[in-house]
């Protein structure tokens, strides 16, 4: 079960937020702190659009916009991904699928309701909030990090289909991207700002 997840390879991933944390980051004054919202998609991590640091700005200047940050800023950052939980391979979405069987009767058994995945406005028909993807993928990491004489996920990938087709009858959505959640960040190797 735990063979074939050395993902011993590099990528460049951007994180956006306030300016002030940019700053403090690129100083070496701070560090990126992990999120561990119940709708965080890939579960709890440091999270880093793949190669994407428009994709970052863009959601940062929602946030501006919501008054969630003042200045909305992206950092690059160079990150080895290591033991990783890619959702674009067959062997993750596998063992996530029978992991949900499990998943389902632990929480029948304690009379727990199974979180849904919910939109987060009217129209949004991706269900952005996706609670019970973040509970799914926490549990298994959990069962993971328990029981594997490996040692823990470094880091949890996965494509995101996002928004309205390309155009009428297209698979393609306008949004779509890859997401990284680094779960150990000792795989962040450095941080960088975007040109």
């Amino acid at each position: 079960m735990n063979e074939g997840f050395q993902y011993q390879r590099l990528l460049l991933g951007y994180h956006g937020c306030d300016q002030s944390v940019v700053d403090a980051v690129l100083q070496g004054d701070a560090s990126l702190e992990e999120s561990d919202n119940s709708y965080d998609w890939l579960g709890t991590g440091i999270y880093f659009w793949e190669h994407g640091p428009e994709r970052a700005l863009e959601w940062e200047e929602y946030r501006k916009q919501t008054g969630k940050i003042k200045c909305a800023s992206v950092k690059g950052a160079v990150i080895l991904l290591g033991r990783c939980f890619d959702l674009m391979d067959r062997k993750a979405t596998r063992i996530l699928g029978e992991a949900f069987v499990e998943f389902e009767n632990t929480l029948d058994d304690f009379g727990i309701e199974i979180p849904r995945n919910e939109p987060v406005s009217e129209g949004d028909n991706d269900n952005i909030l996706r609670k019970r993807d973040c509970s799914v993928l926490n549990w298994v990491m959990r069962n993971f990090d328990d029981s594997n004489t490996e040692g823990r996920f470094d880091s949890v990938r996965g494509l995101f289909q996002e928004a309205e087709p390309v155009y009428e009858g297209s698979a393609i959505r306008m949004k779509s991207h890859i997401q990284i959640a680094v779960r150990n960040p000792a795989c962040i190797l450095g941080y960088f700002k975007p040109v």
